[in-house]
């Protein structure tokens, strides 16, 4: 029997449990404004003919060097944007209550959370931060404004949320997920607060989870990503802890562990995976290209195949939506081989339509997948 139509069984068997799951999801919050990079104008509005890929856009930057030149950015949507607010938005589709905890707004709440705002239990934190996507057709470049962020404190958590608030959220959470370490420049401190202060206070919830994501760490030092993975690690004598990483993230992280430089194939993916996994002692570790995905436990390796689309509706959020998906699928207590399907399915529905799927969205695209 096929994966997809086990992980399509294990799904429709245990889907009923996750009305009664409680998310906490945190720290950031983006306003998205996803463009394209204009190459050829013919006219006004959508006349033109976009750069296509990021090694154009390159050369177009390398020719204005001492000279100038004008770069036109089209916008095509503004949308919710950031790991955290991004991911609840699909752990919401999905049907799991949510409270998220982050950067939506400091006076009130920005208008592309108002739907994340209307479902979920929120609190803001600061001011949202700017992300200009621009997406190509091999990958994208997000042009980030997020000095707003640098407001998200263990402090600030308390003083604008409140101290026992918060320890009553994770009291009640099936899983706390937190997400874009990088941009968070606080972030460490917000996991040493947990670790050290927050969580031995607080009543362990059977069966909790923790998932975290750093969002390309290519921009912080091999000391304060190594730092911040022991950190994490920290958290696993609070429940089970999964670290999620897309495919550059796992070269950087194999990297500054000292593993050195590993294949793409599906060999190398579980290799980096489980080498990760045993050297921080996490319970799960998962790594997600876009054509496939692989994860290591305590009990193996596991891969599968993507539903990969040459040509998607929008890439910006896809990584979130696997994580949900992943995510979703542990609280279910899927099968690790079903937790890698449910995260591929949820990002490959997502691409295809720019929208968060349904658990009932999932079920039609596993028993469609060809």
């Amino acid at each position: 029997m096929e994966f997809k139509t086990r992980t399509l069984q294990e799904l429709r068997q245990r889907r009923s449990a996750l009305a009664s799951k409680r998310a906490v999801v945190g720290l950031d919050g983006f306003v998205d404004t996803i463009v394209a990079a204009v190459g050829q104008r013919a006219g006004q509005g959508e006349n033109f003919t976009a750069i296509s890929t990021i090694a154009e856009f390159g050369q177009r930057i390398l020719g204005a060097a001492g000279k100038s030149t004008n770069l036109e950015f089209y916008p095509r949507m503004e949308k919710l944007g950031g790991n955290g607010p991004i991911m609840a938005n699909a752990l919401l589709a999905h049907g799991a209550q949510v409270t998220y905890i982050g950067a939506l707004g400091r006076a009130s709440i920005h208008p592309v959370f108002a739907g994340l705002a209307s479902r979920a239990h929120v609190v803001s934190l600061c001011d949202a931060a700017a992300t200009t996507a621009v997406e190509f057709t091999d990958g994208k470049l997000m042009l980030g404004m997020m000095r707003s962020l640098d407001e998200i404190t263990p402090a600030t958590i308390d003083a604008v949320m409140g101290a026992q608030a918060y320890r009553d959220a994770l009291v009640v959470a099936d899983l706390v997920a937190l997400v874009n370490w990088t941009m968070i420049p606080n972030m460490t401190t917000v996991f040493t607060d947990l670790v050290e202060r927050v969580l031995p206070a607080t009543p362990v919830r059977p069966g909790r989870r923790f998932f975290f994501d750093l969002a390309d760490p290519e921009k912080r030092s091999r000391a304060d990503l190594t730092y911040a993975l022991a950190t994490i690690a920290k958290f696993e004598q609070f429940g089970r802890v999964t670290l999620g990483l897309n495919l550059k993230e796992a070269q950087q992280v194999f990297a500054a562990l000292g593993f050195g430089v590993e294949s793409e194939s599906e060999n190398g993916l579980r290799t980096v995976a489980a080498k990760i996994r045993v050297h921080l002692d996490l319970t799960t570790v998962v790594v997600h290209p876009r054509e496939s995905a692989a994860c290591a436990t305590r009990d193996g390796t596991y891969w599968v195949p993507g539903p990969y689309v040459a040509q998607p509706l929008i890439t910006t959020g896809a990584g979130d939506h696997f994580n949900a998906g992943f995510a979703t699928a542990e609280l279910l207590g899927l099968t690790p081989e079903a937790c890698l399907g449910v995260g591929v399915c949820t990002s490959g529905h997502y691409v295809r339509t720019a929208q968060s799927p349904t658990l009932g969205d999932l079920e039609t695209f596993l028993a469609n997948w060809n």
